[in-house]
């Protein structure tokens, strides 16, 4: 770029070319995503394979003019995709909510006149005024400093500000950093997507390349069944063929052979059991932008988290002071600057007045400030300025009465060359000095250190190993000293003072690891589900937090960015074979992560990634499932997300993969239920069918069944409460198909009793008189009642029955009670009986079959019963196998 004059420096841009400018590049924000009308949302839940199916059997029915059955197939798609559009949409606008409403403004120059314009309306050439506590508003070349220090972690994940002096080289201040201290001017270089915020959002504009593992599963459930009725179709036509049956009777007969296989149901029932989640998971903070990745949290088996914002606070907070005589201190992070007793732990009368002191020699020849707003304190200037008024203020040091105490005289304010500062303020003895720096700089300067209360002599070697101890533990590490001096006849103070000082101790500083992590990890194992770190942070900084917050990892699994370059350079399947041990990623870029995430998802991972920078937002988007911070993550990175955290709480992940797995588990319970009674009345028709015997079930008959009285039951099951034990588990195989050995065994075992008992009663009816009419309208009943028993089967895949209250979920005993009774009601209904061709059967009759219903609740329990043994059995003889090999 061509350099400013010192007239344009002065000047900046006159309107006419503001505006101009702004016609030209257009308004300085990123471009974002594109709103979606109800109806599109409305439209797109229709895309599903499920779907596709029911919208072909609507279509066959419309060729046999069969009106009744393409107005019920209608329905439960009207039905379906207005619960599931209604649920998606409004999860958009809440996402859409959690967006700053504050309007961003910035300083600029213009006209030679310094005014607070929309900070969209900065167009390049501008010239734009920076300060403490400001957010970089455009990619800005600085031409004057003074002391700047940026944070730039929510672009690069390195948590230290950044040092930013003019010199020989051009010097940047981005887009999207926070400028946590001093003052600068500079030329704007570039605007919205032209910056490098921009530039990491263009990442985002590609289609992502992975899928839910709910609707790959799906998928696969949805060619399984499309399968097994074009067998099952198949077969019916081959033996009508043989039998020399009339086409259309053979062609009614395969339509509601394929109508009893088809459980059209499943779309409304997945739905239910989806948005019921995302109220559930709403009530915990978290809100699913779209219906499939609460179920993909639950099926993920690793979580990908950044460090600073997501494990840690997002503030440099002091943890540890330690005195000279060794006595140490911990601090627990507080939000509450007041605090001053829940502070100090274990800490005697003499120590807390040396750590008042030292504490006081923090405050003074300090340049931050702390203000009161209506959400708390907030802090202004350098980070480290700011952590330690807030240590002083939480152990009962208040700057401004301090100062009273002692007032200030003048100040050597804090230069890297000469890394110190120091403020002198008059005593009662004379001048008192405060110092705060580098250690080896103040140990330096002081020829006493304190211990139990008095100065005695230094003992520089082991101050030294103190502060080598502290460092080893990932701490930024600061010292301070005091003394007094002869007052000046001038009032000129400085440096040549600085001599024969008492030192006072260190304090050790890190952005702190939340409180609650640990435990929300320790949970996350528990539930079989690795945790690593991704970080732009140092590798020594990143291990001792990944410690902190409970990380299981070894040395050798620390790797840098530069390790994941090489291994790039070589091919993916040098990247795969990093990733497989490696657990802790430092000096990551965000085109590294996303190469990382990639990478974990070819090794056979289901991928949660969470993060709240710029930076995270393209492995946010195409992850199996991006978590974004909601308070304190950026725009473009909650935009990329499926899941945000509105409270930015990694704790509420694990009440994620809870609600998650108890979805996932509400889902299989309801295509356990659908499919076993589909696939009994697969088993009637191909039993009855090839002995020559009428048609079962008439295809209305069929779809009252499927659609009415399984229908309210399927749906009341999705509203089924977590069993208490979904955390005790590892997550299912991403290669495991919804249905996996054990359903596949109930399934069998279930399908025979209803299927078998459903064809006995059936042929002895016909066999005793009973008209083909008579005959349906009681293996109708039959079938309901079986559907019931099966309800309550279907409750849990491990446990009996009889292990969770009845009136767990009431809306299941309820809508059990409502199925009955609608079929009940429709036998008496003038109109509704005739479409069904039903009618009253008597009390003895509905006993009977009651009771040959309950033969299915019998062989599910001892099936469960039986499975149960041989879980309890397998860690005995697992034992003894890992025994015999340790014996050899």
């Amino acid at each position: 770029m061509v350099p400013m004059s010192q007239t344009a420096q002065a000047l900046g841009l006159s309107e006419a070319q503001a505006a101009e400018r702004l016609t030209r590049f257009g308004p300085n924000a990123l471009p974002q995503p594109q709103s979606v009308s109800l109806i599109r949302v409305f439209l797109r839940q229709f895309l599903s394979p499920l779907i596709y199916i029911l919208l072909a059997a609507a279509l066959v029915s419309l060729v046999l003019n069969d009106i009744k059955d393409a107005i019920f197939i209608g329905a439960v798609l009207l039905l379906n995709g207005t619960i599931g559009a209604v649920q998606e949409y409004s999860a958009g606008r809440a996402a859409a909510a959690l967006r700053d409403l504050e309007e961003p403004h910035a300083t600029v120059l213009r006209e030679g006149v310094e005014r607070q314009i929309d900070a969209r309306q900065i167009v390049p050439g501008d010239i734009v005024l920076l300060e403490a506590g400001a957010r970089v508003p455009a990619d800005i070349e600085l031409f004057q400093t003074e002391d700047l220090q940026c944070d730039e972690s929510l672009l690069t994940g390195e948590s230290a500000p950044v040092k930013k002096t003019v010199g020989e080289k051009q010097v940047t201040a981005f887009a999207g950093s926070m400028v946590t201290r001093g003052r600068a001017r500079g030329l704007v270089t570039a605007t919205g997507a032209e910056t490098e915020l921009g530039k990491i959002a263009a990442h985002l504009n590609r289609p992502s390349v992975s899928q839910p593992p709910l609707m790959i599963r799906l998928e696969r459930f949805s060619r399984m069944i499309a399968l097994a009725v074009g067998v099952a179709v198949a077969a019916l036509i081959a033996v009508g063929l043989i039998r020399a049956m009339p086409f259309s009777d053979l062609f009614l007969m395969a339509i509601g052979l394929a109508v009893s296989a088809i459980p059209e149901g499943l779309p409304v029932a997945i739905s239910v059991a989806l948005a019921i989640g995302m109220r559930r998971m709403a009530a915990a903070n978290v809100i699913i932008r779209k219906m499939p990745a609460i179920e993909s949290l639950g099926s993920c088996t690793l979580i990908a988290t950044d460090k600073t914002g997501t494990l840690t606070m997002n503030q440099l907070t002091v943890t540890d002071i330690r005195l000279p005589d060794g006595t140490c201190v911990t601090y627990r992070p507080q939000n509450d600057t007041d605090n001053v007793d829940r502070v100090l732990h274990a800490c005697a009368e003499p120590g807390r007045e040396r750590i008042a002191g030292l504490l006081r020699a923090a405050a003074l020849p300090n340049e931050g400030r702390l203000v009161q707003d209506g959400n708390g304190w907030k802090g202004y200037g350098d980070t480290v300025d700011v952590a330690l008024l807030a240590a002083a203020r939480q152990t009962g040091i208040i700057l401004e009465e301090a100062t009273q105490a002692y007032p200030l005289l003048t100040r050597i304010p804090y230069e890297p060359d000469l890394k110190y500062a120091a403020s002198f303020h008059e005593g009662k003895a004379g001048i008192r000095v405060f110092v705060k720096g580098a250690p080896e700089t103040l140990i330096a300067m002081c020829d006493r250190m304190s211990a139990c209360g008095t100065a005695v002599a230094i003992d520089r070697e082991a101050l030294i190993r103190q502060k080598e101890d502290m460092a080893a533990r990932g701490l930024r590490i600061l010292a301070f000293a005091e003394g007094e001096i002869a007052s000046e006849p001038d009032g000129r103070y400085g440096a040549r003072h600085l001599v024969d000082l008492v030192f006072l101790g260190f304090a050790g500083m890190q952005d702190p690891v939340r409180p609650e992590v640990p435990a929300a990890i320790r949970d996350c194992y528990e539930a079989g589900i690795e945790v690593i770190m991704v970080t732009g942070d140092d590798p020594g900084t990143a291990s001792a937090i990944a410690r902190d917050a409970g990380l299981h990892f070894a040395p050798h699994q620390v790797v840098t960015g530069q390790d994941v370059r090489d291994a790039e350079a070589e091919g993916p399947d040098a990247i795969d074979r990093l990733t497989r041990n490696a657990r802790i990623y430092a000096r990551v870029d965000p085109a590294q992560k996303l190469s990382i995430v990639l990478s974990l998802a070819r090794n056979g991972h289901f991928v949660a990634v969470t993060g709240d920078g710029v930076n995270d937002a393209p492995a946010l988007k195409h992850t199996h499932v991006g978590v974004a911070m909601g308070r304190k993550g950026a725009d473009v990175a909650k935009e990329s997300a499926d899941i945000i955290l509105t409270d930015d709480n990694f704790a509420s992940i694990v009440a994620g993969v809870r609600e998650g797995r108890v979805a996932y588990a509400n889902i299989r319970k309801v295509v356990f239920m659908l499919v076993s009674t589909g696939a009994a009345e697969v088993v009637l028709f191909l039993l009855a069918f090839p002995l020559g015997l009428p048609m079962p079930l008439l295809p209305v008959q069929l779809l009252w069944l499927n659609l009415v009285t399984n229908g309210i039951q399927d749906v009341a099951l999705a509203a089924e409460k977590a069993e208490g034990d979904e955390l005790t588990y590892p997550p299912r195989d991403p290669k495991e198909p919804i249905f996996d050995r054990v359903m596949i065994r109930r399934l069998w075992h279930s399908t025979l009793v209803i299927g078998l008992g459903g064809f006995a009663v059936f042929w002895w009816l016909l066999q005793h008189g009973y008209e083909e009419t008579e005959a349906r309208n009681l293996l109708l009943l039959l079938f309901v009642l079986f559907e019931n028993f099966q309800t309550f089967n279907s409750r849990s895949e491990h446990h009996s029955v009889f292990h969770q209250s009845l009136f767990a979920n009431p809306l299941l005993v309820l809508g059990v009670l409502v199925a009955q009774g609608l079929h009940i009601g429709a036998m008496y209904t003038p109109g509704l009986r005739e479409v069904l061709q039903i009618g009253p059967v008597s009390f003895a009759d509905w006993g009977i079959l009651l009771l040959i219903a309950s033969t299915v609740l019998v062989v599910m329990e001892l099936e469960k019963r039986w499975d149960g043994r041989r879980r309890t059995m397998r860690p005995a003889t697992l034992a003894t196998e890992q025994s015999r090999q340790i014996e050899k």
